[in-house]
């Protein structure tokens, strides 16, 4: 992936389908970073970009979710 900002549709998708499959799913970015084998920036990006589309949210405790007000399934 060439870094512009915006991970791959590809990318999100599998972060994506990852949520959807373990429900309760909590992730430190690290850990999702060590999961999904993303470097450091790309890992961030995707998390703050499902973050935005309301599919995931960031707890207080640093760790990501999915959020139960967001959508079933990517849109885009």
């Amino acid at each position: 992936m060439t870094h512009t900002g915006h991970p791959s549709a590809r990318i999100l998708d599998r972060i994506c389908g990852e949520f959807l499959e373990m429900p309760g799913l909590r992730l430190t970015p690290r850990q999702a970073q060590r999961l999904w084998g993303l470097d450091d920036r790309t890992c961030h990006d995707a998390l703050k970009a499902l973050e935005e589309e309301g599919f995931l949210q960031q707890m207080r405790d640093g760790r990501f979710a999915r959020s139960t007000e967001g959508p079933e399934k990517r849109s885009a």
